[in-house]
């Protein structure tokens, strides 16, 4: 196989973990390549596909704000994609840009790897394509939609083909696993108290600095939390697969960003 350059397209970017756990993924795989970060814009975006055809990347993944423009520069489009409205994973195949989204793959090894409870209610926070990505995975189980518009919501539902109750934003659920789908948290914010104080369990779908002050707080009551780190393990071993058919175990991912943490490990 020839030498792969793939990369992670965004803006920001710079904060982004994805060449770490690639270059394990390479590695463990023993293929050449290398995984970069690309901060782009919309123009960005389009000589981003531009190289995925001409072959210059052989793979990209694609983080926010453009997972919608993502989708719409694709010539195929996954049946995930299509129900989410947004994309994560770019590759070329038989002549056609292809789309697809494998976050709700990051959202089940995510909620399994933590032990979340498979029979509790689900809360979602939130509207957008990591919402509607997580509404993907969860949407067999009973779940609560909040958005700080509730028509957001509703939009959220019929575009994916959900059921689920909207509930107003603050509302708790006795007993829900917390899905947090914004990014309330990566910067020190706080989530609404209630929603915490009745929460069973969280999952993280974004990533900061260490923990989110909704993770501090569950873990500290010892309820089980999922990291946004996990979702990006998940979503990423599903992406590399897709790009190199070779599957790569997250545990592999997970000791790379476990000693990126601390290199002395």
């Amino acid at each position: 196989m020839a030498f792969l350059r793939l990369a992670v397209l965004g803006d920001p970017v710079a904060h982004s973990l994805s060449p770490v756990i690639h270059a394990a993924a390479l590695e463990f795989a023993g293929l050449e390549g290398s995984y970069s970060r690309r901060q782009v814009d919309r123009r960005g975006m389009g000589r981003a596909a531009d190289d995925l055809r001409s072959g210059r990347l052989a793979g990209a993944n694609v983080t926010m704000p453009h997972k919608a423009l993502a989708a719409g520069l694709a010539d195929r489009r996954s049946g995930a994609v299509v129900r989410s409205g947004g994309a994560n994973t770019l590759w070329m195949e038989n002549g056609r840009l292809h789309a697809e989204s494998t976050d709700p793959e990051g959202v089940r090894f995510a909620w399994q790897h933590a032990r979340l409870p498979g029979d509790a209610p689900v809360l979602l926070l939130g509207a957008g394509s990591a919402a509607a990505a997580a509404l993907l995975a969860l949407g067999d189980r009973e779940v609560w939609v909040a958005a700080r518009r509730p028509e957001a919501a509703h939009d959220l539902m019929a575009r994916v083909g959900a059921r689920a109750v909207v509930a107003p934003w603050g509302q708790p659920v006795a007993g829900a696993v917390l899905v947090n789908a914004t990014p309330l948290g990566m910067r020190g914010e706080a989530l609404p108290a209630g929603v915490l104080d009745e929460a069973g369990g969280l999952l993280e779908l974004a990533y900061g600095r260490g923990q989110t002050p909704a993770e501090a707080a569950l873990a500290a009551r010892g309820l089980p939390v999922a990291s946004g780190e996990l979702m990006l393990v998940g979503q990423g071993a599903a992406s590399f697969a897709i790009w190199t058919g070779v599957e790569v175990p997250p545990t592999v991912m997970l000791a790379a960003l476990a000693a990126h943490r601390d290199p002395a490990c």
